[in-house]
């Protein structure tokens, strides 16, 4: 990425272009076209609703989390209806709740949904919805921004009608890279809408990218050339590979939450690529995450909306691995131990050194 910028309407960047598009498709299970949006991920998810859906159709939404609302946000936002199948935070959906979703309102064009709801850390099952959706003429759009690099995606087996993710997660990228694949049988529906769409509509992109190799606005060149990069230290390292170090250090940070007296926020359903806990009462979880990141030089993230103050998130997607943890739940045990909160010392780090050694 700091090379010397390109000019985008090259043979040079074609090449680069087809090559990361090339490379996605098994990351997201699908021989479909991937189309890349300079955007992030919730651009994708615009286009999503944009491109299949028109003003006045309804759509279902699962709302588990600040990201699941969104998909609502952007339906009222655009002039649609949405009916909100509401999940308790942390919680995964039921398969059954889509199904009586759809009955009440058979009227739905579409069900969105995540793979990975990134602000709750639970994971949703998609493949089960997906044998809901494909019995009737509703589509399926999922958001795979926490899921897709960091634990194996079937797009084209389930039967998901449109896939999206962005490059700030498991790619290991800077923000401002958006990838979306659509099915036959989206493809067919976004050929036919003709809800108004300019920079985000992609028939156009889907003309450009495939037939004419190259984008149909000006690209994020330096992004597309390091999510090139990415790709092929990701397929280098193998995908099961890559799925097994996520479980790993998912595995890991878990088993210390019990060492330290603190529960996962998604214990049922937890997420692959980030991992929640729940901080004590009486300690406020946003001055464990400034203390953390300010004093120890460790990034996590809080709680939102409900959560904040309760939560503390650490993510464990892309370039890192399992002897991260180490470091990150050490720096959980020091920030604790600062607010009063009482634990056998470094028993959270040898709960994760218990599972890392297992693994290798």
């Amino acid at each position: 990425m700091a090379r010397p910028i390109i000019h985008h309407r090259t043979p040079e960047f074609s090449a680069v272009l087809d090559s990361a598009r090339e490379r996605m498709r098994p990351l997201f299970g699908t021989r479909q076209e991937v189309l890349l949006l300079a955007a992030s991920g919730s651009g994708a998810m615009e286009a999503a609703v944009t491109n299949l859906l028109a003003p006045g159709e309804a759509a279902i939404f699962v709302n588990g989390g600040k990201f699941g609302e969104r998909w609502g946000k952007l339906l009222a936002a655009h002039g649609m209806t949405g009916h909100e199948v509401k999940v308790e935070w942390g919680r995964a959906v039921r398969p059954e709740q889509i199904h009586e979703a759809l009955r009440a309102h058979p009227e739905s064009r579409a069900v969105f949904m995540q793979a990975s709801e990134t602000s709750t850390c639970a994971i949703h099952p998609v493949n089960e919805i997906a044998a809901i959706t494909r019995r009737g003429e509703a589509l399926l759009v999922v958001d795979g921004i926490t899921s897709v690099g960091v634990f194996e995606q079937k797009m084209d087996e389930w039967g998901v009608d449109a896939f999206l993710t962005g490059s700030q997660k498991a790619l290991m990228l800077p923000p401002g890279l958006a990838m979306i694949a659509l099915s036959d049988r989206a493809l067919q529906r976004t050929a036919r809408n003709r809800t108004p769409r300019f920079y985000f509509d992609l028939n156009r992109e889907l003309k450009a990218q495939r037939d004419e190799h190259t984008t149909a606005w000006t690209p994020a060149v330096s992004l597309i050339f390091g999510l090139n990069k990415s790709l092929e230290l990701i397929h280098g390292e193998t995908l099961p590979r890559v799925y097994e170090r996520h479980r790993v250090m998912a595995e890991a940070t878990r088993a210390a939450a019990p060492a330290l007296g603190l529960k996962p926020i998604a214990p049922a359903s937890p997420a692959p690529g980030v991992t929640g806990l729940l901080v004590p009462e009486g300690i406020d979880s946003g001055k464990i995450v400034r203390m953390m990141r300010d004093e120890l030089g460790v990034s996590v993230q809080g709680g939102q909306d409900q959560m904040k103050g309760r939560l503390v998130r650490i993510g464990h997607m892309g370039y890192l691995g399992p002897f991260d943890m180490l470091t990150a739940v050490s720096a959980l045990e020091i920030a604790l131990a600062r607010m009063g909160h009482r634990f056998a010392a470094g028993a959270g780090v040898a709960a994760v050194q218990e599972r890392i050694a297992r693994s290798v």
